[in-house]
């Protein structure tokens, strides 16, 4: 990874820091549970992901796992995010496989 990308993720991380700080949203919600008596400690994580840009085709489609057969609207790395926020996809594999499966 360049400098430059570094430089470029660290400032992403920034603009969504600001995101958060300037919602109006977040800080009447924030203002609300104050209002009940408690404090807000806020602490988010965020998880960034490149693919490098170019993939020949049949990359991509196994990137997006064919969780249903059809190619899927996930690549592996949305999976990932989303098992990692403890979201199943339905007909993800992993899922399937999992201990806590239905």
């Amino acid at each position: 990874m360049t400098s430059r990308l570094r430089e470029l993720i660290q400032q992403l991380g920034e603009a969504i820091h600001e995101s958060v700080i300037e919602s109006e949203q977040i800080a009447g919600v924030v203002q609300d549970i104050r209002k009940h008596g408690f404090d807000v400690l806020l602490m988010l994580e965020a998880t960034i992901g490149l693919n490098e840009v170019g993939a020949k085709p049949a990359e991509s489609s196994e990137a997006a796992g064919e969780t249903n057969g059809e190619g899927g609207p996930f690549t592996q790395n949305d999976l990932s995010f989303l098992k990692s926020l403890r979201i199943s996809v339905e007909g993800d594999k992993d899922e399937e496989d999992s201990p806590d499966a239905e």
